[in-house]
């Protein structure tokens, strides 16, 4: 079994290879679109087949897999005919049981490592805990896509980002900016935005009082010294 793996092509039924030639599927074949990963994962065991990835960016994007209809269509028909049964749906069940209970476990302890995180004064715990349940609740949803679902770094550095990167929305302007597209221009935006977010922590950290028309206090809806509802 050979597997190659190719880039979209200019023209429906085509790909493209690494060195740039454009290639034309092989008659008999039909491109399985991605969704349904046993589906995927037989079609591909079971042949010579072409995967077909798009890089955008930092990511790639799986685009399907062209393989023989007769090999697709015969595996679907058996897929279909195990996920009938009583037993896969009995499987089902407790396979979904199973990452629910992953799901609630990570979320506790990423809340838990954001708590830690943002270590603020005694004073200030209420506050913490407000936050770090928010922070939460954006970050570690299932395909939310943001870096508290990565396993490659530490869940310390991931409740770190996570809470900069809830700061950056949440408390500066940095969502209506206009960024010039200049390489590395966002990337310093970001860091200076970062630098502030940390200090104002620090504050919370220090046990001070919230400074006055204080941004975390505004994102959090409470008002702060100086503000008109005070």
């Amino acid at each position: 079994m050979t597997e190659h793996r190719f880039s979209p092509g200019p023209r429906p039924g085509t790909v493209r290879s690494a060195d740039g030639s454009v290639l034309t599927a092989p008659d008999g074949w039909v491109l399985l679109a991605p969704g349904d990963a046993a589906l995927t994962r037989r079609v591909k065991n079971a042949g010579d087949h072409w995967v077909v990835q798009e890089k955008k960016g930092r990511r790639t994007f799986s685009k399907g897999v062209w393989a023989p209809t007769t090999t697709i269509e015969q595996i679907r028909a058996d897929l279909l005919a195990e996920r009938s049964t009583e037993a896969y749906a009995k499987r089902r069940q407790a396979d979904v049981r199973r990452r629910e209970k992953a799901q609630d476990d990570y979320v506790d302890d990423f809340q838990s490592a954001v708590v830690t995180y943002l270590d603020f004064h005694a004073d200030h715990r209420l506050l913490a805990l407000h936050l770090a349940e928010l922070v939460t609740n954006h970050a570690t949803p299932v395909g939310s896509g943001t870096v508290a679902r990565t396993r490659r770094i530490p869940v310390e550095r991931r409740a770190e980002a996570a809470v900069v990167a809830w700061l950056r929305h949440q408390t500066t302007g940095y969502d209506s900016m206009v960024i010039p597209r200049v390489k590395g221009k966002r990337r310093k935006v970001r860091r200076l935005l970062a630098e502030r977010s940390r200090e104002l922590l620090s504050q919370y950290r220090r046990g001070e009082r919230p400074p006055k028309n204080c941004p975390l206090q505004r994102a959090l809806g409470r008002p702060a010294p100086g503000d008109p509802l005070t």
